[in-house]
């Protein structure tokens, strides 16, 4: 297996994203190796300076552009083919890495996954998936987290489909339990968006509905799947993250608080695509890239984009 990874993308590249990568290295399984797509001769540079523990299962591939995280992603990508987020999709396309994964360009990596290994047959839009943290143990998938501001009531219905499934591939729960975010859990709340999708959710005998969640219940241990739209999604995944910064600036040291740290989890998988693409924070630290690199391993293993593109067909 081999993980690809834009040692280009975010705010502290490369420095932190090539520290990461060598942090995970020292820990990987035998049949893992990671590719590190950027600079040549910057990457070589680093891997010598901070590779303390020798390890020997990086690979290194050249990209001679970088994508700036303000450039507009369909012209960067036409214009930049050979930016390391570029030749990170190709390489994916090709089947010569199994996952790609970068800290940069959030939208460039939405965009050449539409263009390179596309969309399944069948998903209205892809989306991107959160972790929420549960009191109860765990986590939560959430989806939408951002790529789609605007959803129709069929993107929400597919989303439940979609979220379970991965939760029964990714993290083993037989029957994943679906909520829809509202603002009550009565069947008539919420805008005409919400109640439509709240009838195609009820309709949907392939998933566990379990009806309306509302936002007090977001850490409860209420629902393994949580569906919402990408702009409330995003609004309540990063309060959700605030509270391990506002914890620690305060001096407290909360085991639950600590799991909305962002660097937990490392990284959100890109749903509904041919292939693993798993995007991160631009401001991810070495921690979160090792942590994102365990993600793209346990997706990978779980092949849960082959399986929803099955349930889908």
């Amino acid at each position: 297996m081999k993980i690809a990874v834009d040692a280009m993308g975010g705010d502290f590249a490369p420095e932190a994203i090539v520290e990461g990568v060598l942090m995970a290295a020292a820990e990987l399984p035998e049949n893992v190796a990671v590719v590190l797509i950027g600079k040549q001769s910057i990457m070589e540079e680093l891997v010598q300076k901070y590779n303390t523990n020798a390890v020997t299962n990086i690979e290194l591939v050249n990209a001679d552009d970088v994508i700036d995280m303000s450039e507009h992603p369909t012209k960067a990508l036409s214009q930049k083919p050979n930016s390391s987020i570029g030749v990170g999709f190709k390489l994916l396309k090709e089947g010569k890495v199994q996952a790609f994964c970068s800290a940069g360009n959030t939208g460039a990596m939405h965009v050449g996954a539409l263009f390179s290994i596309k969309a399944i047959e069948g998903v209205l839009r892809p989306c991107i998936a959160g972790f929420v943290p549960q009191i109860t143990g765990g986590y939560a998938v959430m989806l939408d987290i951002g790529a789609n501001a605007d959803c129709k009531p069929e993107m929400l219905a597919q989303f439940g489909e979609i979220g379970s499934i991965y939760a029964q591939c990714t993290f083993n729960i037989v029957k994943p339990r679906v909520a829809l975010m509202n603002i009550g859990s009565e069947e008539q709340k919420g805008s005409l968006v919400a109640q439509a999708a709240h009838q195609l959710l009820k309709e949907n005998n392939r998933i566990d509905f379990i009806g309306n969640m509302e936002g007090g219940d977001f850490f409860a241990g209420y629902a393994d799947v949580i569906i919402t739209d990408g702009f409330t999604g995003n609004a309540m995944f990063k309060l959700g993250e605030s509270f391990y910064r506002m914890a620690a600036q305060r001096g407290i040291s909360d085991e639950f608080l600590n799991k909305t740290n962002y660097e937990s989890v490392g990284g959100s998988p890109i749903l509904g695509v041919n292939g693993n693409v798993i995007i991160a924070h631009g401001i991810s630290s070495p921690l979160a890239i090792k942590n994102m690199i365990g993600l793209a391993i346990r997706q990978v293993e779980s092949d849960a984009y082959t399986k929803i593109a099955q349930a889908l067909s």
